[in-house]
């Protein structure tokens, strides 16, 4: 039985500071406080996938640095697979600089050219027991490999459509059967409008399903032609940071374990509010019997 998600892509050492405003240009903002941790968008997924039950595997690069050494120790901490896990002794373990308010907006400054992008990295594996490859954008020379291994040997591909180079996403999203944009990475790829109609802008292929995560909004879902939304659960936020990312990591394993889209989805929502109201970083990641008690018993914002 298929049951391992692949996640490739980036991890990254956050230094999160806590500020009481998120600065505009030229004001200086002081510091409430300061957490270093460890985050980015498939290295997140995969450590959310096992918190909720599931086999994670994640290929990336680290650099071969003290902060590299910490962050693999940490993914298999956490249960995480890392024989795909690349350490570079040239270049430095991926960096970023995220501001948090009092509402949990943050603003993020990121390094993501501090490594080699050669997929030549990734691991020579069969895909024999995985039933999901999840990518992000970030890194679009492994996602592309890894992707059309997915393809070939018939395994869904979920793409978390966030950032990267415009020509590079268009392949990206090409090779994949569900396609999960943010709301800046929808704009990015179909220009203004309403997230509903940009939706519809995008071409797709038959059978290839589209969404876009909206924020305390919930999420649209364009499946068969039609518009879908999955509400937000009603929760206070502590820190947004890395809960697209835990979304996309939860759709993922429920599609799987062989869910239908929109209950994926509403798997996702849940584990993405929770993570939000928890904060500490990978620390904060909740478990299923916590996702299925928001998801029996919490109101969601309608």
């Amino acid at each position: 039985m298929r049951r391992r998600i692949v996640c490739v892509g980036n991890l990254v050492h956050d230094e999160v500071y806590r500020v009481e405003m998120l600065p505009a240009s030229g004001i200086k903002t002081g510091v409430l406080g300061y957490e270093s941790r460890f985050g980015g968008p498939a290295a997140t997924a995969a450590v959310a996938i096992s918190h909720l039950g599931g086999q994670a595997s994640y290929w990336g690069r680290l650099g071969r640095d003290e902060a590299g050494e910490a962050a693999l120790a940490l993914l298999q901490r956490h249960g995480v697979d890392c024989a795909g896990v690349a350490m570079l002794a040239e270049g430095r373990t991926l960096r970023a600089i995220v501001m948090v308010d009092p509402r949990g907006e943050r603003s993020i400054v990121s390094d993501r050219r501090s490594l080699s992008a050669d997929a030549g990295v990734l691991p020579q594996d069969d895909l024999a027991d995985v039933a999901v490859v999840l990518a992000d954008t970030r890194w679009p020379a492994g996602a592309e490999v890894a992707l059309e291994r997915a393809a070939a040997s018939g395994i869904p591909g979920v793409l978390d459509a966030d950032g990267g180079a415009p020509d590079a996403n268009q392949r990206l999203i090409a090779r994949c059967d569900h396609v999960i944009f943010s709301s800046e990475g929808l704009r990015d790829h179909a220009g203004d409008g309403a997230p509903a109609d940009l939706l519809r802008r995008c071409p797709a292929r038959p059978g290839q399903i589209l969404a876009a995560t909206c924020g305390a909004a919930g999420s649209l879902w364009l499946i068969q032609g039609e518009i879908a939304r999955v509400p937000a659960f009603d929760i206070v936020m502590r820190d947004t940071t890395g809960c697209g990312d835990v979304f996309h990591g939860a759709y993922a394993l429920g599609i799987g374990e062989g869910m239908a889209p929109l209950e994926a989805a509403r798997l996702a929502s849940a584990t993405a509010a929770l993570k939000g109201a928890r904060a500490a970083g990978w620390d904060g990641m909740p478990d299923r019997a916590a996702v299925l008690e928001l998801m029996r018993s919490g109101p969601t914002r309608e």
